[in-house]
This record gives structure tokens, C-alpha cells and sequence, in this order.
């Protein structure tokens, strides 16, 4: 079954010209990792610094494998250091699915 990870984070205007290339490194790690299905990088309208990532995965598996991976956690410990916190993920499947 198909799952969706949530990410949001707030970035602040100072921090967000080091963040953009690290979100992008991290999909482009993400898309070549199994199972993985699509993703995108929303930014709030009414708080700018209001960043929500949303990637899809085959299974709840496959992003626990991504989750897991050396490669994302250097690039999630230097996400983390720039924003001074930890990072918080949601994980969703559909609601009515059998």
C-alpha cells in the first residue's frame, strides 16, 4: 500500500538560501532510492517560512529503508544543525484503503 511522508518545517529567511540546495539534494537522493514514487516541495502562502515536503513511497518499508539510510542522515544532520532542531515526519496511507 502506498504511503505519504509529511514533512514541515519553518525556515527562516536568513537560513533559507543554505536550505534550498539541501532540499534538493535530498530528492535527488530520494528519487533514486526503492520504491520510491514522486515528491514535492510546498512552501505556505501565508507563512512563507512555512516549508511542507510530501514523497510518496511503494511502502511504509521503502521510506523506513530512505528514513534509515546513511545518506539521508547527513544530509538530515546538516538540515537539523541550520534550523536548530529535529526534524518531524508523518507517515500516511489512505484512509478507506482495504
Amino acid at each position: 500500500m502506498t504511503v505519504k511522508a509529511l514533512i514541515k518545517r519553518k525556515v527562516p529567511d536568513d537560513k533559507a538560501k543554505k536550505m534550498i540546495p539541501l532540499f534538493r539534494r535530498m530528492r535527488t537522493l530520494a528519487m533514486e532510492q526503492p520504491g520510491y514514487i514522486s515528491g514535492e516541495t510546498l512552501r505556505n502562502v501565508n507563512q512563507p517560512d512555512e516549508y511542507l515536503v510530501i514523497s510518496v513511497w511503494n511502502s511504509s518499508q521503502d521510506w523506513q529503508k530512505w528514513l534509515d539510510s546513511k545518506e539521508r542522515q547527513e544530509i538530515q544532520d546538516q538540515i537539523d544543525d541550520l534550523l536548530g532542531g529535529r526534524t518531524e515526519y508523518a507517515l500516511y496511507h489512505h484512509g478507506f484503503a482495504e
